[in-house]
């Protein structure tokens, strides 16, 4: 299945309701952050309709994160830290949260506009490059492949890619 592809991001989870928030104030509604492999398939994203954030990013089992929590007291700064991917032990992406298009706070200011953000919710934030989409030739995921994303301060998420068979196809 060509079009699987891997993502290491920042993972911010909100620790109180927050709803308008200023830039300047939006930190102060982060519980913690971790790390997580926002995996998507290109071909539902981009071709099938599915758009940025639709159905191409959203099947069963997909976004994992982890291995934990790791509060704002430990982690000050998460503009400051290395990400990365391995990808059957290979490094594939290897940047630094520095570099993200949007920092957490303009995120979470931005997403709480008319929405009201709940203790436990997580955002994604955006990854860096190296996706396997953006290689020549591409880099998908395939049956059995090892996905470790990892963020400083956090530690490592480790994933096996599996292909579920005998499953209705959309």
């Amino acid at each position: 299945m060509d079009g699987l592809d891997y993502e290491c991001e920042l993972v911010v989870v909100i620790g109180r309701e927050c709803r308008d928030v200023e830039e300047e104030r939006a930190l102060d509604y982060v519980l913690g952050y971790t790390v997580g492999n926002d995996v998507s398939h290109r071909e539902w994203q981009l071709k099938r309709g599915g758009g940025q954030w639709g159905l191409g990013k959203g099947f069963d089992g997909w976004a994992p994160f982890g291995p934990g929590i790791v509060t704002t007291d430990l982690i000050r700064h998460p503009q400051n830290l290395e990400i990365s991917t391995r990808l059957n032990g290979e490094m594939v992406q290897e940047s630094s949260t520095e570099d993200m298009i949007f920092g957490v706070a303009k995120t979470v200011a931005f997403l709480s506009q008319g929405t009201t953000l709940l203790p436990g919710d997580v955002i994604f934030t955006g990854t860096p490059q190296g996706v396997g989409s953006g290689r020549k030739p591409p880099l998908w995921l395939r049956d059995g492949d090892v996905v470790e994303v990892s963020l400083e301060g956090v530690g490592t998420c480790v994933n096996r890619v599996e292909w579920v068979k005998g499953r209705p196809k959309l």
